[in-house]
């Protein structure tokens, strides 16, 4: 097991936030955002250092972490295509999307592929019923997808 600890960046921030929570536990939602974006995911590592800094226990924090479908519990690929799957999405096509990428990067939801270049997630909504389907693409959003569309977007990043 490797340690883990915060950038500087990341203990400057922390230290900051301290100083406007009066409970640390407070700090464990913008803690575990903060170490995602550091590492790409939360390692058991980085919740036991989380824990101790926040003076709870690593099981508190894996409680939040899992909890929440925004943060990875396990490394992820350099893209994350995260498909909408509720009702606006999955009426204007989003199990179409989701099974051709699939197919198309052989993997299943849930999954990162081989080189670790793509993972694919089903999510809940992403805020865009109105131009359904669409996925988060990177954070990015793209809707009103067509097979087409998606296509673009694995061969861009494939080519980057």
């Amino acid at each position: 097991m490797s340690e883990f600890k915060f950038s500087q960046e990341n203990e400057d921030k922390f230290n900051e936030l301290l100083k406007r929570y009066p409970e640390k536990a407070s700090l464990s939602l913008p803690s575990l955002w903060m170490i995602q974006y550091q590492i790409g995911w939360i390692s058991p590592e980085s919740m036991v250092f989380l824990a101790k800094r926040l003076d709870t226990s690593p099981i508190d924090i894996q409680s939040i972490a899992s909890f929440y479908t925004m943060f990875n519990l396990k490394p992820i690929g350099t893209y994350h295509i995260q498909v909408c799957k509720t009702l606006s999405c999955n009426l204007r096509g989003s199990k179409i999307i989701t099974q051709h990428v699939q197919n198309r990067l052989g993997i299943k939801v849930g999954e990162t592929t081989k080189d670790m270049k793509f993972t694919l997630s089903e999510v809940e909504c992403l805020g865009s019923c109105g131009t359904a389907p669409m996925i988060s693409f990177n954070h990015d959003y793209e809707e009103n997808l067509t097979i087409e569309k998606v296509d673009k977007l694995i061969d861009e990043a494939q080519n980057a």
